[in-house]
């Protein structure tokens, strides 16, 4: 597959700056949702780039320091688990991706997002496309800056909570995070509308400090 298809296409009908949004953290339990937004260089090239899904961590990190060199600009967008919980998970991606591209210090021509459509929410044209972390390499390297991102703030929450292994499961719900969480309780970062966060409220409700 072409991953320059969709850029190739824009290029060619005048969209010169090309701006590839993506998200990382919608399933944990605990932490924010990170956005990225992206614009490369026409010449841009990164042998073996890909969803950032398909990439093991070792090459996510080899890959994070080319992109942040090479594009053109890069915007970050971090949604705190208290935003989330207050507007679900899909607003808060959606926000998140905005916000990354609205950071950018050059304004995008065109933006395109890993399947979360922009219709009434910003006036620079844009086109959700489906899987597009696999399909777009602007998507791809979103998707690399926006999963190393949140997994280093995952590595800080480890330092100041290891009892918690955040480095381990970085927030997602497995049988042992979920152990972790009946074990020590909740703190803040937890997501309080997620089914396990919210069974432990729950079944704690007369307890002051949940």
């Amino acid at each position: 597959m072409d991953l320059y298809k969709f850029e190739k296409e824009l290029w060619e009908k005048g969209y010169e700056n090309v701006a590839g949004c993506d998200e990382a953290g919608r399933g944990p339990l605990f932490g924010p949702v990170v956005a990225a937004s992206v614009i490369l260089p026409h010449d841009f090239v990164l042998e073996g780039l890909n969803d950032s899904k398909k990439l093991t961590e070792k090459k996510r990190e080899e890959y994070y320091p080319i992109i942040m060199e090479k594009a053109i600009s890069v915007g970050i967008s971090i949604v705190s688990a208290k935003e989330i919980d207050e507007i679900n998970i899909y607003e808060a991606s959606r926000q998140g991706m905005l916000r990354a591209a609205n950071s950018l210090k050059i304004k995008p021509d065109y933006i395109i997002t890993d399947a979360m459509p922009l219709d009434g929410f910003t006036s620079v044209p844009h086109e959700a496309i489906i899987k597009g972390d696999a399909k777009s390499i602007t998507i791809a390297a979103a998707s690399v800056i926006a999963k190393v991102t949140r997994d280093r703030l995952m590595y800080e929450e480890d330092k100041k909570h290891p009892e918690y292994e955040f480095a381990k499961h970085k927030g997602y719900p497995t049988k042992k995070h979920i152990e972790l969480l009946n074990k020590y309780g909740i703190i803040d970062g937890y997501r309080r509308t997620y089914g396990p966060v919210k069974r432990y409220i729950e079944e704690h409700k007369n307890n002051r400090e949940v």
